[in-house]
């Protein structure tokens, strides 16, 4: 069984997850506040697996709850604001969730939750799940499975992306930003407004571009010191 909590100061918005989780089966809420103080305190004696917390709320952010939680389930956004996106994902939680929010984007969450569950108990733990992870994206008509290890980069182009693997080139319907938030920080960077690249797949970058496949990617100005912070761990 997997237990759940869900904190929000809007009750129509807890009313609404809690509606999701019902007709899953294996899912039980265990409890749900309108406020971050009370949950805190809960957590501090019980133990949930998922954690379904609004960001702006009174007295406590959500994001200021996460920071105070050692032993964190995984934490899952639910908020109106997109621009907390990175904050978010750089306290390492679980997936981001823009009101409102569909059933089909929630049960997305879901089987990705599902997924990293099931390969947790499958791989032992010197084994890299990143290796075994991957994604559907929405390719012509289809839902495509994408392997995560063997993307390249992504180039943005307005509405859709060019998502390059080393065998294929497919255009995938979502926006650049979408696919930065899905995409695992660890493994992937955003260098340029319109390039995101796969940091174990450079085989060389200068100042102004990267090599990747003999493909030239530009280094946006803007995104230049993340990216050479980030090689600089690489550089002997």
């Amino acid at each position: 069984m997997n237990n759940c909590l869900i904190v929000d100061d809007e009750k129509p918005a807890r009313e609404l997850i809690r509606s999701y989780l019902e007709v899953l089966p294996n899912f039980n809420v265990v409890a749900s506040f309108d406020n971050a103080i009370e949950a805190f305190t809960f957590l501090q004696n019980n133990t949930v697996d998922l954690l379904f917390l609004d960001i702006q709320m009174p007295k406590i952010t959500g994001l200021e709850l996460v920071k105070t939680l050692k032993n964190r389930p995984k934490v899952i956004f639910t908020t109106a604001y997109r621009e907390f996106a990175v904050e978010a994902f750089e306290e390492e939680v679980f997936d981001y969730l823009v009101k409102p929010i569909s059933q089909e984007r929630f049960l997305k969450t879901i089987d990705k939750y599902l997924l990293f569950e099931r390969n947790s108990e499958k791989l032992p733990e010197s084994t890299n799940p990143f290796k075994e992870a991957y994604i559907f994206l929405k390719v012509d008509k289809e839902q495509k499975k994408i392997f995560l290890k063997d993307i390249l980069f992504i180039e943005g182009l307005k509405d859709y992306v060019k998502l390059y693997t080393s065998t294929e080139m497919v255009v995938v319907y979502e926006r650049l930003g979408f696919m930065e938030l899905k995409l695992p920080d660890t493994n992937f960077i955003r260098v340029h407004k319109s390039f995101i690249v796969a940091i174990e797949k450079v085989e060389s970058f200068s100042n102004s571009n990267i090599k990747i496949d003999n493909n030239e990617i530009p280094i946006g100005r803007m995104y230049k010191q993340a990216f050479t912070e980030r090689m600089s761990s690489f550089i002997s």
